[in-house]
C-alpha cells in the first residue's frame, strides 16, 4: 500500500517537477508577485530587493562547495575505500542498505548536518556494489536523513536562543538567553529524535520500490560503463612526474611537506576543542574535513587530485545559490517575511500557535531555505505575536511558549526541505556524478515521508507538554 502510494507520488513529480533551477526561477516570480500583491509596493522595489539579496549567500555557497570537495575527497582515499569494502561484505542485501544509510544519516545529521557528504559518499559506494538497489531511493534515504539535525547539536535556532548578546537581545525582542533544556533538551525536541533515530529507517523500508528494475547505480550512468577507477590517484601523480629527476616532483610528491603542514592544522583542532568544547560548525567541519583529507592521500600533488575528481558536479550550487539568495532578498528588504509573521497573532490561539509557527516556518522555508537566515527574517514577529497570544502569564510559562514556538519554526522548515531541492544540493553534486538524474528523479520518494513526519509532529508540538 505505501509502495503503491511511494510510486505514484514519485510519477507525478517525474511529471511536472522542472529542473531545480527552473524551481529557483519559479519562487522568484512567485515571492515577487506575492510581495506585490500583499504589500501593494512598486516593481522596481521589489526588483531592487531582489538584487540587495543576490549575493548574501556567496559565504554560504563557497561553505557549501567545499564542505563537498573536502568530503568528497576523504573518500577518495585508499583507507577509505577499504573501509567501505569490508562494509559492503557485511551490508549486501538492498534493504540492509536503505536502513543503514538512512539511520547513519540521521545520526551524523544529529552532531552536524554537513557531514551527511561523508554518508552520501558512502551510500554511492554501497550502490557499486550491492546489487537490486534503486539508485534514486537511495539518494532520498540520504536526502531525508538530514532533516534530523533540527534535534541535534547544529541546529541554528535554539543555538541562536542561548547565545549571549544575540541579535533578539540586543534589539530587546527578548530579555534573556533561552536554555537548550527548554528546547533541544526538552521532552518534546527527545521524542521526535527518537522518532527520526528509531521509526524513520523502518518507514522507508516499508516504503521502498518493488524492485530496481532500469534504476540501478550502473543502469542510469551516462557513460553506461561500470565505475571503476581505470587509474588510482596514486597512479595519476606517478605519470605526472618528469622523466628525470627534477626538485620540483619532489615538492608535488612530499610526504614530509604534507604531514607538517597536517601537523599544524591539527594542533589548531586540538586547542580549538580545548578551549571551545565539542562547539562545531560550518568552518571548523570544513578545516577537519580538509586536514583529515590532506593526511589521508600523504602527498600534495594525491590530494590536487583527489579534490579536482571530487569538484566535477558542483556547478549547480554556483548556479542556483544567488538565485535564492535573491528570493531572500525580496522576503527581507520588502517586509513580506515579516508581514507573514504577523499572521500568527491574527490566527493563533494559546492552544493552536505551535501548529501555526510550522505552518510558518514551512512556507517561508521555500524562499528562505536556511533555518538562520529564516529566523532572522521572521522570527522577530513571531516572537512578539507568542507575547501578545500569552499575555498575562508569568515569565516561566511565556518562556517555554516562545522556546515552544521558535522550534516549531525549526520543525516546520526542516520538513519542507523534503518538498523543494535546495539542500538535494548537498547530495546530488556526491551521488550524481556521471548519473543521468535529476531532482524530480528523488523528490517524489519525499512526498510520503513528508507527510506523515509533518502529521506526527504538528500533533506533538500541539498536544505534548514541553
Amino acid at each position: 500500500m505505501l509502495t503503491k502510494i511511494g510510486e505514484k507520488f514519485t510519477d507525478f513529480f517525474k511529471k511536472y517537477m522542472p529542473d531545480a533551477f527552473v524551481f529557483a526561477i519559479i519562487l522568484t516570480f512567485i515571492t515577487g508577485i506575492s510581495s506585490l500583491i500583499i504589500l501593494e509596493i512598486g516593481v522596481f522595489e521589489i526588483i531592487n530587493s531582489w538584487y540587495k539579496g543576490f549575493w548574501t549567500l556567496l559565504e554560504f555557497g563557497m561553505q557549501m562547495v567545499l564542505i563537498i570537495v573536502t568530503g568528497y575527497a576523504i573518500a577518495l582515499s585508499p583507507l577509505i575505500n577499504k573501509q567501505v569494502d569490508k562494509l559492503s561484505q557485511i551490508i549486501n542485501t538492498p534493504i540492509q542498505v536503505y536502513y543503514f544509510v538512512t539511520l547513519l544519516g540521521i545520526l551524523v545529521s544529529l552532531i552536524s548536518w554537513g557531514w551527511i557528504v561523508i554518508v552520501a559518499v558512502l551510500a554511492r559506494e554501497l550502490a557499486l556494489r550491492v546489487k537490486g538497489i534503486n539508485y534514486p531511493f537511495l539518494i532520498a534515504c540520504t536526502y531525508f536523513s538530514t532533516t534530523a539535525y533540527v534535534c541535534g547539536l547544529s541546529s541554528s535556532i535554539p543555538l541562536l536562543l542561548n547565545t549571549k548578546g544575540n541579535y533578539l537581545i540586543k534589539t530587546e525582542i527578548i530579555e534573556r538567553t533561552i536554555s537548550t533544556d527548554l528546547t533541544l533538551g526538552s521532552s518534546l525536541n527527545i521524542t521526535i529524535l527518537l522518532i527520526y533515530v528509531i521509526l524513520a529507517p523502518l518507514l522507508f523500508i516499508l516504503i521502498r520500490p518493488k524492485n530496481a528494475k532500469g534504476q540501478e547505480l550502473n543502469d542510469l550512468l551516462i557513460s553506461k560503463k561500470k565505475i571503476k577507477k581505470e587509474i588510482t590517484i596514486k597512479e595519476e601523480a606517478e605519470s605526472q612526474k618528469l622523466p628525470f629527476k627534477a626538485i620540483s616532483d619532489n615538492l608535488n610528491n612530499s610526504s614530509i611537506l604534507m604531514f607538517l603542514i597536517c601537523f599544524i592544522g591539527f594542533t589548531y583542532l586540538t586547542r580549538y576543542f580545548y578551549f571551545n568544547g565539542f562547539d562545531l560548525n560550518f568552518n571548523i567541519m570544513i578545516f577537519i574535513f580538509l586536514f583529515f583529507g590532506m593526511f589521508l592521500h600523504r602527498t600534495p600533488i594525491r590530494y590536487g587530485i583527489a579534490l579536482r575528481k571530487a569538484s566535477n558536479n558542483v556547478s549547480g550550487i554556483i548556479l542556483q545559490f544567488p538565485f535564492y539568495a535573491g528570493i531572500m532578498g525580496i522576503m527581507i528588504h520588502t517586509g513580506l517575511g515579516g508581514k507573514l509573521a504577523d499572521l500568527i497573532s491574527d490566527f493563533a490561539t494559546v492552544d493552536t500557535y505551535p501548529f501555526f509557527c510550522a505552518i510558518l516556518g514551512g512556507v517561508v522555508n521555500f524562499a528562505i531555505p536556511s533555518a538562520g537566515g529564516e529566523f532572522a527574517v521572521i522570527g522577530p514577529s513571531v516572537i512578539e505575536a507568542i507575547k501578545e497570544i500569552g499575555n498575562g502569564l508569568n515569565e516561566y510559562e511565556l518562556i517555554k511558549m516562545i522556546a515552544r514556538a521558535s522550534m516549531s519554526v525549526a520543525y516546520g522548515e526542516t520538513l519542507t526541505n523534503l518538498l523543494h531541492p535546495f539542500y538535494l544540493l548537498l547530495v546530488i553534486p556526491i551521488m550524481g556524478v556521471g548519473v543521468n538524474l535529476q531532482a524530480r528523479d528523488v523528490m517524489g520518494y519525499l512526498v510520503l515521508p513528508f507527510i506523515l513526519c509533518f502529521t506526527i509532529i504538528s500533533l506533538l508540538i500541539t498536544f505534548m507538554p514541553l
